[in-house]
């Protein structure tokens, strides 16, 4: 009677024709599947060996899955259309489906070298599919129905980065699916750091919203990644909007993503803004950067305080180490060079000709502060 019902799910199940690009993955009538334990990742492993023997299937289960198999059909002719599979991702993917054909597990290496051979988005396709049937395959004859591990979901979504597969990519975010794949926020890093990569802010908000609607939560690395995108974008709004939400999920942020806050606000000339920022980076970590020390010195300036930048200037060097302090020098020169220019044109226009002349007199006296004070 139980493998009457089992035969039935998966009929049910087989029926629905298989489209690779679409979002009825999510309307599959199959059970949601909890991460993977220990004991599940071995029991793959036991299955995956080559000298894996065949397994008695009931008639009607071995029939469906065959048929299953000869669904590649048409995902062949459609990657052939569109240029087609590599060769080598090829290869392997015709290994799998037969020893899934002849009802035998294939082994594990089998679909890790398949993952590392993927080199354009047929060979993705390719992997989902095969992803999909081993899945079903554990499911309905090994009895397996944990998802496959996170690691491997991690390196199937480094993979569809790697060749820009990014609809496939996205799917490894997604928590009910029918490829068995778990979600993780390591697979989500794989797609923010492409996003940032090549400033693409609709991929970081498309990703981002997948990893609330999965119940995945935000880590002190996400936020780095998606700050930098913001900041190298140049969009201050964007930026403070993501950088409070990270802080009330109670995300701890890292030196460098304080750096990129707080030399922002600089670069603007926002100091009500950069004081906040550093009253949050104060109750996080003890000691200044030297990014963050230098966009305090500025903020002074900006408030015509150049004595007093010239004291965190001076602190900031005793508190570096040693190998640290001649990029004080750098700083300097481009706080002299660049950053009074930037922050000047930054202004509205009415504004603009106070500040510069404000900057052009407070910044020598900062200078002779410092100088006074033993800096060469």
């Amino acid at each position: 009677m139980q493998v009457a019902s089992k035969a039935r799910g998966l009929v049910r199940v087989l029926r629905t024709p298989t489209f690779l690009n679409s979002d009825r993955f999510l309307s599959f009538d199959i059970p949601s599947i909890e991460a993977p334990s220990h004991s599940s990742r071995q029991q793959w492993r036991s299955h995956s060996a080559f000298s894996a023997p065949s397994l008695p299937f009931p008639g009607m289960i071995g029939r469906r899955i065959e048929q299953l198999c000869s669904m590649s059909t048409a995902t062949e002719s459609l990657s052939s259309m569109e240029g087609g599979p590599t060769e080598a991702a090829k290869e392997l993917y015709d290994k799998m489906l037969s020893s899934v054909t002849a009802k035998t597990m294939p082994p594990n290496a089998w679909l890790w070298s398949l993952i590392e051979k993927c080199a354009n988005h047929e060979d993705i396709e390719l992997l989902f599919d095969i992803v999909h049937k081993l899945r079903l395959f554990r499911q309905y004859a090994l009895r397996i129905y944990e998802n496959f591990n996170c690691h491997l979901c991690q390196e199937i979504a480094r993979a569809c980065v790697r060749v820009g597969a990014l609809d496939f990519g996205k799917k490894t975010l997604w928590k009910h699916n029918i490829y068995g794949t778990t979600p993780s926020i390591a697979s989500a890093h794989h797609l923010l750091l492409y996003a940032r990569g090549h400033n693409d802010v609709k991929l970081m908000a498309e990703v981002l919203k997948l990893l609330r609607r999965n119940d995945l939560p935000y880590q002190a690395g996400t936020a780095d990644i998606v700050c930098s995108i913001c900041y190298n974008v140049d969009n201050w709004k964007l930026f403070s909007t993501h950088g409070k939400r990270y802080i009330k999920a109670g995300v701890k942020l890292r030196q460098t993503t304080f750096d990129m806050w707080m030399e922002f606000a600089a670069r603007i000339g926002n100091t009500k803004s950069l004081w906040k920022i550093e009253e949050l980076r104060s109750d996080m970590m003890k000691k200044h950067s030297l990014t963050t020390g230098f966009s305090c010195a500025k903020g002074f300036l900006l408030e015509r305080k150049p004595d007093i930048a010239a004291a965190m200037i001076q602190t900031l060097i005793q508190d570096l180490p040693e190998a640290k302090r001649a990029g004080v020098i750098v700083e300097l020169q481009k706080l002299i060079n660049e950053w009074s220019l930037e922050v000047v044109k930054r202004q509205r226009e009415k504004n603009r000709k106070t500040l510069a002349a404000a900057l052009r007199t407070d910044i020598p006296i900062m200078v002779s502060g410092l100088q006074n004070m033993g800096l060469k």
